[in-house]
């Protein structure tokens, strides 16, 4: 029933009495502040108590289990006593409006700071994207399931000590009564502790570090007494939870819900369609493969293969001939009356080789190793590089030609004298 200061964007307000503060969401929908919160700061010198105001009187009218959940703790929340407090707001939520008591006639200021990025958001949304796509793999992975149960026993304590203690409950109905006390349970401890966090870590902080220390140990000695998951059934729900896990912090990570709720729906429609788009890719690129031109691709023989190809394929050309010239329609007397030597051809018809031991003989004689042609082929080699040396060589050469001119114009005079 009084009226409250409405808050801005970059508004510094300072006041010493007791009055209520609200800030307005803007319902215009811009994709620049989808990470983008405000921080709203109130401090002063003493303390003053710090109470915020619900705009509504009970918790029937939450449209999501989440506004539920925060409506119900703020019912049990007592009103936080300090000097300095911090408020994050995000962009398009519900509208924020608390009160400050300062207990002091003191001066105490309240500033509004826009932040276009949040760090917090940003890591809770991505964080959702790769527990989402990877929750297969990461589900059958030892090293993970030790880390999810240290962190379900540090911040869920109750539902990790009954899940601990399932096999000693008989009744399925009973357990599930406890399961979803516990549950309750443990989302009161854990808003309670991201709005006190800061104040936890300033001022009992060794007690903190001695909880995550103490918890986190025994959690992981049950785990890995109890051992990884083994069936295809506690597979299947593990992995499920954290697809489960993955919506909440997609939902969490983004400052727009309809924006939140379209990636949540792309998300499952990538997960039905990956089996789909995996066969498609398959018959396409089968498809690519069957109509893609094959390239010609060159083999160069080595010497030894290039001459049994030879052997090979002369043998065959010859057997081919044969087998062409005992054909009943070759026109073998108009063959024969062109042949120098029709017994030899008919001898080669016949079976015996198409060159004679003479021949084979005379090529042996003039090809073969110790041949003339042999010969000539490696002096010409050796005339060649010997026309290749260096400068210096043919200096002596010239030297030596000099030397023989000499004793060739002194040889006449000595044949005369003699």
């Amino acid at each position: 029933g009084r009226n409250c200061s409405f808050l801005q964007e970059m508004d510094v307000i300072q006041k010493q009495d007791e009055n209520c503060y609200c800030y307005v969401q803007n319902r215009t929908i811009h994709l620049q502040y989808l990470w983008s919160t405000l921080q709203v700061k109130v401090n002063s010198r003493e303390k003053f108590r710090f109470e915020p105001i619900s705009e509504k009187s009970n918790c029937r009218n939450s449209e999501t289990v989440f506004e539920f959940a925060a409506c119900a703790v703020q019912i049990f929340q007592k009103p936080e006593t300090s000097t300095e407090t911090f408020i994050s707001i995000k962009q398009y939520g519900e509208d924020i409006c608390f009160r400050i008591q300062p207990f002091k006639t003191e001066l105490y200021t309240v500033s509004v700071k826009r932040e276009m990025l949040d760090g917090k958001l940003l890591f809770l949304f991505v964080a959702g994207i790769f527990l989402f796509h990877f929750a297969n793999s990461l589900s059958r992975s030892t090293k993970f399931f030790y880390l999810s149960g240290m962190i379900l026993g540090v911040l869920a304590l109750l539902v990790f000590v009954l899940l601990t203690l399932k096999r000693f409950i008989p009744r399925h109905s009973t357990f599930w009564i406890l399961m979803s006390g516990c549950w309750m349970c443990s989302l009161y401890f854990i808003y309670c502790f991201k709005e006190n966090m800061q104040w936890l870590w300033l001022e009992h902080r060794n007690y903190l570090l001695g909880y995550l220390l103490a918890v986190g140990v025994t959690s992981f000695a049950t785990c890995y007494q109890h051992g990884p998951l083994t069936t295809e059934l506690s597979i299947t729900l593990f992995a499920w939870m954290l697809q489960l896990t993955a919506f909440v912090l997609m939902y969490c990570g983004v400052t727009i819900p309809q924006v939140a709720y379209a990636v949540i729906a792309a998300s499952l429609c990538s997960k039905g369609l990956c089996y789909p788009l995996g066969a498609a890719c398959h018959i396409g690129r089968k498809m690519k493969n069957h109509f893609k031109s094959k390239k010609l691709v060159f083999k160069y023989l080595t010497e030894e293969e290039y001459r049994e190809q030879g052997e090979t394929e002369t043998i065959r050309a010859l057997e081919e001939l044969r087998s062409f010239c005992r054909n009943p329609d070759f026109p073998s007397w108009l063959a024969v009356s062109k042949l120098q030597s029709p017994h030899r051809f008919a001898g080669f018809v016949l079976g015996c080789p198409h060159v004679s031991p003479a021949e084979t003989k005379a090529h042996d004689e003039e090809y073969g190793i110790g041949s003339f042609f042999l010969e000539e082929q490696l002096f010409e080699t050796r005339a060649e590089s010997e026309q290749d040396d260096p400068a210096s060589s043919i200096h002596e050469g010239d030297e030596e030609d000099e030397d023989e001119m000499h004793t060739q114009i002194s040889f006449p005079y000595a044949t005369e004298l003699l």
